[in-house]
């Protein structure tokens, strides 16, 4: 009896692991998680919340610059395309590592211009350096052991942006930021889910985390 009861107990726990990376690997995952009172919903809608802040507050003109002369990248609230990734080492490619790290970020897209906000906690090692330990032929635009890239999700794409990274104490968590403008082509990419974030570290140089830019 006991070990039927471990059986089921078993069966139902990987059932809902299944379920829950079909979820998030879905295009709809985002009305998922947003009809969701957990914790990946709230770690999610902050994020977003933080890049929409940041947003609006570029949005609002100063008092030496009028209404009318707000630079033209920055349009009205109402056309904010939200994004969010979840990172997961499930999404890492061609090698999935063994850890338990976790990320998140919200996104928003106004005219050309990307305003990203993101967390990332539990790493197996801390974040690759890559001032003593660079890419070979050297690119002096990787700052940070946090980028986004473009391509699609089953391989490693070309670097786009590093993110700016404040670790906390431990350096094995903290959080990211970025604002770019996109060329077109980047525009198109993160609309056709082919832009993704993905993290670095010293134990897992290639990749420990990665999550693709989804709409929200």
């Amino acid at each position: 009896m006991k070990k039927n009861k471990r059986v089921l107990v078993n069966f139902l726990f990987a059932l809902v692991t299944c379920v829950t990376i079909i979820g998030l690997s879905s295009p709809s995952f985002s009305s998922q998680v947003a009809q969701s009172p957990d914790w990946l919903d709230q770690q999610l809608a902050s994020n977003l919340q933080q890049a929409e802040s940041a947003v609006t507050a570029q949005m609002s003109p100063t008092q030496d610059m009028p209404a009318q002369d707000t630079p033209p990248q920055m349009m009205p609230a109402q056309t904010m395309t939200r994004y969010v990734a979840v990172l997961t080492k499930d999404a890492v490619v061609p090698t999935k590592p063994s850890n338990a790290a976790f990320g998140a970020a919200g996104a928003v897209l106004v005219g050309d211009l990307l305003v990203m906000r993101g967390d990332f906690s539990n790493l197996s090692s801390p974040l690759r350096d890559y001032a003593t330990d660079p890419v070979s032929p050297a690119n002096p635009n990787i700052t940070s052991a946090i980028h986004i890239h473009q391509g699609e999700s089953t391989k490693n794409g070309p670097f786009q942006h590093a993110l700016t990274v404040n670790p906390n104490e431990s350096g094995m968590g903290g959080r990211f930021a970025g604002e770019y403008t996109l060329t077109s082509e980047q525009q198109q990419a993160l609309s056709n889910g082919m832009l993704y974030v993905d993290i670095h570290t010293q134990k897992n140089r290639a990749g420990e985390l990665r999550g693709i830019l989804r709409s929200y």
